[in-house]
């Protein structure tokens, strides 16, 4: 019974480093990886993100400041990289291309039955480390709402969570390459 229990204890500690073992080996093996989902080289240490400005009518004064500074919050908390006003190693720059108000779900009464929030950003991005990287893409997403309500009374709701997909879809395409 004790040498089945000293055997038992033998496999558990050869099973265990061999799991460490092969574990630090993919891990090394991956190259470009971090545990927060980017992918980017070792060699990228700066992002610049150049003011992005409101390019459409409508949408509050504010909403490029916001976005803004969305994204670069979002790249020093979900990165190592240090955000630097000019000449990063990776470049945001764009333009808010659409604030768009749309009636969805028509009902019987010719009345939509849900509004919908639309924000769309046309982003510029140049990795200057490698060029294959750089994009011109707009990023677009929406919140609804119900129609019996108004636009001023849901927007300081939407907006955020709005541009937050949008930063986060932005950050996939550039630092986590999806």
């Amino acid at each position: 019974m004790i040498r089945a229990a000293g055997r038992n204890d033998k496999l558990k500690r050869l099973f265990l480093s061999f799991i460490i073992l092969n574990s630090s080996f993919i891990i090394q093996s991956c190259g470009v990886y971090s545990f927060t989902g980017t992918t980017l080289s070792p060699n990228i240490k700066t992002v610049t993100v150049n003011n992005f400005v409101l390019a459409t009518a409508g949408g509050p004064a504010n909403l490029p400041l916001t976005f803004n500074e969305k994204l670069k919050e979002y790249y020093q908390r979900y990165t190592n990289l240090k955000v630097v006003p000019a000449n990063g190693d990776m470049v945001l720059e764009g333009n808010i291309t659409g604030y768009d108000l749309l009636a969805v779900a028509p009902t019987a009464q010719d009345q939509a039955g849900v509004n919908r929030l639309q924000i769309t950003v046309l982003t510029r991005f140049y990795n200057n480390k490698d060029e294959s990287k750089n994009f011109e893409q707009a990023f677009s997403f929406y919140q609804d709402f119900p129609q019996g309500q108004t636009l001023s009374q849901n927007e300081s709701r939407l907006v955020p969570k709005i541009l937050d997909q949008i930063v986060l879809d932005i950050f996939n395409k550039t630092a986590a390459d999806w």
